[in-house]
């Protein structure tokens, strides 16, 4: 569930830059200055449009396309990351857990990569590390022990939980590695406020890089409040666009778990520990 890498073919109209964009640029132009004279590569700091001193500590995952993105867009990724807590806040965030749309309950070990994936209707546990592929799957109270099956529902984990936690966490993750963004204008959300729109586009990542989103990043809270998603290039209208609404800290960072028309998500909780079996055990006691 990943977006698109643009065609050499597709074009963009060029717009004249309105006093917003130019303050934008100008900003660029100070934190590329100021990041050329500091020797922390990490410091990308600078005065914002009103003025403001903002810290951009928001350095982009090893793959990210820094060359070919706008530097609008970028920052206003950097600006998303702050008002969502910070850079700091996030990495420093261990354990996530959540409920999708009332269909799967994940736990996630953010700094190692176990998850524990668990669909009640189906009576299935995963417990794998997204980053190694390994783990093990019951289904119905029995532990698989074919190899094949094991490694069939392991994929078919880390697709659940790409998908689940992009869904939850994807104002942190503007910066991926495969992702470019493109800035492509000003306008006004389905609840009437006005927006930065930026877009994200794939690739060689996830497990349909052919994807793309558009990202409604709000004027005055710099909080993504709206997204569209666009199955392909050949799709001249999304799939779907849904609001992005009803933040709240959790932890030291904010989530929020509204999404317009769809099931909202549910039994949020960022943690600094978990139960010591929680990515071993099948069966965890109750709490």
């Amino acid at each position: 569930m990943h977006p698109f890498l643009f065609d050499s073919l597709i074009t963009f109209e060029i717009k004249p830059i309105n006093m917003k964009q130019l303050a934008f640029l100008s900003l660029g132009a100070i934190v590329l200055f100021s990041c050329s004279r500091s020797t922390n590569t990490e410091d990308n700091s600078g005065v914002d449009e009103t003025g403001e001193y903002v810290e951009y500590n928001n350095p982009p995952a090893e793959g990210f396309n820094q060359e070919g993105s706008d530097l609008l867009a970028t920052l206003l990724a950097d600006k998303v990351m702050n008002a969502m807590g910070g850079r700091k806040a996030w990495d420093e965030t261990r354990f996530i857990s959540w409920t999708f749309f009332g269909r799967r309950n994940h736990v996630w070990d953010k700094q190692t990569g176990d998850v524990r994936i668990e669909d009640p209707s189906k009576e299935l546990v995963i417990l794998m590390n997204i980053n190694s592929m390994e783990g093990k799957v019951q289904l119905a109270g029995e532990e698989f022990a074919n190899a094949d099956s094991v490694s069939k529902y392991l994929d078919s984990g880390k697709r659940m939980w790409i998908n689940d936690s992009y869904w939850l966490v994807m104002p942190f993750k503007l910066k991926d590695s495969g992702v470019t963004l493109y800035y492509i204008g000003e306008d006004t959300t389905m609840a009437g406020t006005k927006a930065d729109v930026i877009r994200l586009t794939f690739e060689d990542v996830g497990v349909t890089p052919e994807n793309f989103y558009n990202i409604w990043v709000d004027f005055d809270s710099k909080l993504v409040t709206q997204w569209a998603y666009y199955p392909s290039i050949e799709n001249s209208e999304p799939s779907f666009t849904t609001s992005w609404s009803n933040y709240k800290k959790y932890g030291n960072i904010l989530l929020g778990d509204e999404r317009g028309d769809k099931p909202a998500i549910s039994n949020i909780q960022v943690l600094e520990a978990v139960p010591e079996d929680t990515f071993t055990s099948f069966q965890l006691p109750p709490q």
